[in-house]
């Protein structure tokens, strides 16, 4: 059975047919995850885990060459936290209104630890990665090394409005892609190709020409510039 008591086949390739009632399907892609929506037609990936069918002949494929990802198909009368209990875990959407400049500030007040650090908590907010973490901060004017309990109103205002700013712009671009990642469609995201300062280093900065610097912090590679981030 698959989570949430969803029968699943056993097919050559994993498949099955959401059932035709309402419900909720949950992916988390990990680290070499990608959802891929084809014709059913196309030949199977190598790494292909999971095939959903689809009305029209079309299939959402689940592709995952480590198989760290993780599905679960939660029945409509079921609570979906219940189920993926990760959601429990999760702050605000970047998007919401519930991620306001007043939630955002005081969340970071008296915290002793890197902005850059803070922004990677999901309990704060969810969805912000490494990349878009350290774009964000760039776009906003703060070192990542800045310590959350000494940012001002309005360096937080900054940062509030840069999270969605870049988000908006890395959606427009259809995602980032160093590796693995493509959209459905198959595509890779071209973020990258206009990133600040993510995987710049040692390359003149966009604004000042000055060299994109990089760092460690938690053990996640950290870009900057050295002069527009103060």
């Amino acid at each position: 059975q698959g989570r949430g008591g969803a029968p699943v086949p056993a097919l050559p390739a994993p498949a099955f047919f959401l059932p035709s009632q309402t419900g909720w399907l949950g992916v988390h892609l990990r680290m070499t995850g990608q959802l891929l929506w084809v014709n059913r037609s196309e030949p199977l990936p190598k790494h292909a885990r999971v095939r959903l069918f689809l009305e029209g002949n079309q299939e959402l494929r689940f592709v995952d060459q480590r198989t760290f990802g993780q599905m679960w198909y939660v029945p409509p009368e079921t609570e979906v936290s219940s189920v993926v209990t990760g959601l429990k875990l999760l702050g605000p959407e970047p998007f919401s209104a519930e991620f306001s400049v007043a939630y955002f500030a005081q969340k970071l007040h008296r915290r002793a630890r890197p902005i850059k650090t803070a922004l990677l908590d999901q309990s704060l907010v969810a969805g912000l990665g490494n990349i878009y973490a350290d774009e964000t901060l760039f776009v906003a004017g703060v070192l990542p090394t800045a310590l959350c309990a000494d940012l001002t109103i309005e360096q937080i205002e900054r940062i509030h409005s840069a999270i969605v700013q870049v988000l908006d712009k890395a959606i427009d671009s259809g995602g980032t892609t160093f590796s693995n990642f493509l959209s459905v469609q198959g595509v890779n995201g071209n973020y990258g190709g206009v990133a600040w300062v993510y995987n710049r280093k040692g390359q003149p900065c966009r604004t000042c020409g000055t060299p994109i610097e990089r760092i460690k912090l938690a053990g996640r590679s950290t870009h900057y510039c050295p002069v527009c981030q103060i």
